[in-house]
């Protein structure tokens, strides 16, 4: 079955145990279509570089599925219509990444980068 990542944004007002119920109410959705959520993470409350729907922050959360399609279209369809959801992002990729999304990793952990010029 084709790999997904899927990135959603809900809104700022929502507890995190909330926001961490709809994690779990979109991979039983994506279950019940056939598919399997092999990872998870909840990044938790970021602020956003510009305004969506009045909210300047909002809760993020991280999938790694292994799905057929139509279980996908199914829950990007039921993800649009929840009121709490904001925004959706699905990219296909062909394999996931093992350890933990860069989201997740320490800055000391992150690997080489540019040194801040003065």
């Amino acid at each position: 079955m084709p790999l997904y990542e899927h990135v959603f944004i809900s809104r700022q007002d929502l507890s995190n145990a909330q926001a961490e119920g709809l994690v779990e109410h979109f991979s039983t959705v994506l279950a019940d279509n056939g598919g399997k959520v092999v990872n998870s993470e909840y990044w938790g409350v970021k602020t956003m570089a510009y305004k969506i729907n009045k909210n300047r922050k909002g809760h993020y959360a991280f999938l790694r599925t292994d799905a057929p399609s139509t279980a996908v279209q199914e829950m990007e369809r039921l993800m649009r219509l929840h009121d709490d959801v904001m925004r959706v992002l699905t990219i296909k990729v062909d394999e996931h990444a093992e350890g933990p999304s860069i989201q997740m990793q320490k800055r000391e952990e992150r690997g080489d980068r540019r040194e801040r010029r003065n």
